[in-house]
């Protein structure tokens, strides 16, 4: 939709694509991460994640990282430098002019399947 524009862009930015429960030194999950409700991020949790976010726009696309590896090192954050002092989009990342598709994508889950998934959510919460 975006992709002739010069003057704007939409990128995914999939950094908890594949992201994982942090653990703790024991190996079970870190609730450092989490609000007292284990629902929403703590302070922590969205510290992580500002910093995989950050990160994922300034990777050019085909090679975000898909995941967040919750280590708290703040010195993994990645810096513009003089060679790409921007964001990556489509067009600064080189594929303006390459084959790759965004458009016409199948979605890897049929509509349906949210349908029954939700529909079967309420169910067997309501039990």
């Amino acid at each position: 939709r975006y992709e002739e524009r010069e003057d704007f862009a939409a990128v995914v930015q999939p950094f908890f694509r594949n992201t994982l429960l942090p653990l703790d030194s024991h190996g079970k999950p870190d609730l450092s991460f989490f609000a007292a409700d284990c629902f929403h991020f703590s302070r922590r949790g969205y510290a992580e994640m500002a910093m995989a976010l950050w990160n994922n726009m300034l990777e050019p696309v085909g090679e975000k990282q898909t995941y967040n590896n919750f280590t708290h090192d703040r010195s993994k954050l990645k810096c513009p430098n003089p060679e790409k002092p921007f964001l990556s989009t489509l067009g600064n990342s080189g594929f303006r002019n390459s084959d790759l598709s965004l458009e016409k994508a199948d979605p890897s889950v049929p509509y349906w399947a949210v349908i029954v998934a939700a529909v079967a959510g309420v169910l067997v919460g309501s039990l």
